[in-house]
């Protein structure tokens, strides 16, 4: 008590002292168990002396009933001690030696791991209890004693002592335990701000520390897939954390949308800044939803005035075209909300135009390893933008492709809009607009 007398008074500490402290503490039941244990051994050759110099002739069984009933009563003391002390020093000392640093992680400790205290409760609940029943069994028997009496009350001792230990292996075993399983639940369900606060020297020590660091290590890949997805979109960052985010690629069917605003150099020429930003966010933000959370596609990237898109990357590409459609109608339903939005602000609304086209694109992580980009390449992502500046051609908001056309479940929704020469074509490209 003197000893940690200036850690509880909230003296400040030098490391060297707080350190000497702390290994203290941890060993602290070890010293406060064996004392009384070495002092129920000291009982056994005091005892005995003093049979000895007793005149007339005892019963032998008296010289080894006396020790090994010492012993019994010692290994029972010795448990007991060591869990009240635990359990003691866990509630009022840990709190305060332990505020930055962790019990297990003290050099020149010695606690005692959990197969340690099941021995102990095993010695103290059930050997000793019933080493003493079997000692009655064979102790010398006064005249006129009732041993059944006797026997029923070191019995009834014995439960007791078993009760007391089980309630302290309770706190020390079972508390912990139901402590991670309720963390562990809330991370299943989603919550990342738990954190067990449990200080031991002991496994649980471990177990506890190392299950809060993989929660907050979880939080941080959270936070850092919650800041990439506004970069690069919710399922372009899911994707790239799924994959090898290094310098790779690979072949797919996919259908790729291009997206952009009629009329958009003039207008911007003729606006201040801070209102083409509010425009086009107000622009992007609806068709972002329509997009990636209603129809399952994921925008690539912004070209300032428009939206590259891109749908079946990594999914299921027979029904990649007629989700690119069905989002293609769903934007153009959205547009007249967005055109609203700009009215109610005293801003002219707008008209779009959108292109589809469906192929082989190589899909990965482009660039240097100092600096990526995860994008679509190849003659398809071509072609779908050449498609979107046709529609202005055509005199219509949504061009699609033959390669989309013959896709799609209900074709009855398109009719022929010709075949078109387009750059970077071999051939004219047989397009269909939206009726």
């Amino acid at each position: 008590v003197i000893s940690f007398a200036p850690a509880v008074s909230g003296t400040e500490l030098s490391d060297r002292k707080r350190l000497h402290l702390q290994r203290r503490l941890v060993n602290l039941p070890w010293l406060g168990s064996i004392l009384p244990f070495i002092g129920w051994g000291l009982c056994i050759p005091v005892f005995l002396g003093s049979l000895a110099m007793v005149p007339g002739e005892l019963d032998v069984q008296l010289f080894w009933h006396l020790p090994i009933s010492f012993l019994v009563s010692g290994f029972i003391s010795l448990t007991h001690s060591f869990f009240i002390i635990e359990l003691a020093s866990h509630q009022v000392l840990y709190p305060v030696l332990f505020k930055d640093s962790r019990p297990d992680q003290v050099p020149g400790t010695f606690s005692l791991n959990l197969t340690g205290r099941g021995l102990a409760w095993a010695v103290s609940a059930g050997i000793c209890p019933i080493g003493s029943l079997i000692l009655l069994a064979f102790a010398p028997q006064q005249p006129g004693s009732e041993p059944a009496w006797f026997v029923a009350f070191v019995g009834s001792v014995g439960i007791a002592f078993g009760l007391c230990t089980a309630m302290m292996m309770s706190r020390l075993v079972a508390k912990p335990i139901d402590l991670l399983r309720k963390a562990a639940q809330e991370v299943a369900s989603g919550n990342l701000d738990v954190k067990v606060n449990l200080l031991r020297a002991d496994e649980f020590g471990l177990l506890v520390q190392e299950f809060n660091r993989m929660v907050a290590e979880l939080r941080e890949k959270e936070k850092v897939q919650q800041t990439f997805g506004l970069h690069v979109g919710k399922r372009t960052a899911e994707r790239l954390l799924k994959l090898n985010p290094g310098l790779s690629g690979s072949e797919e069917v996919i259908t790729v949308m291009f997206v952009d605003i009629r009329n958009f150099t003039a207008r911007s020429s003729n606006a201040a800044p801070e209102v083409i930003v509010q425009m086009l966010n107000t622009f992007f933000g609806e068709m972002v939803t329509v997009i990636e959370e209603e129809h399952g596609g994921m925008i690539n990237k912004f070209l300032g005035d428009g939206f590259m898109g891109l749908f079946g990357v990594g999914g299921e590409p027979e029904r990649d075209a007629n989700a690119a459609v069905e989002a293609s109608k769903a934007m153009l339903a959205a547009l007249p909300k967005v055109n609203e939005e700009l009215k109610a602000r005293g801003e002219a609304p707008i008209a779009i135009g959108i292109g589809l086209h469906r192929g082989k694109a190589i899909i990965g992580s482009l660039g240097s390893p100092q600096r990526l980009e995860f994008t679509a390449i190849g003659n398809t992502v071509n072609l779908a933008s050449r498609i979107e500046g046709l529609t202005k051609v055509v005199g219509t908001s949504l061009l699609i492709s033959e390669e989309v056309f013959q896709q799609l479940e209900e074709q009855g929704q398109f009719a022929d809009a010709g075949r078109h020469e387009v750059k970077g074509g071999a051939v004219p490209l047989q397009l269909y607009q939206l009726e």
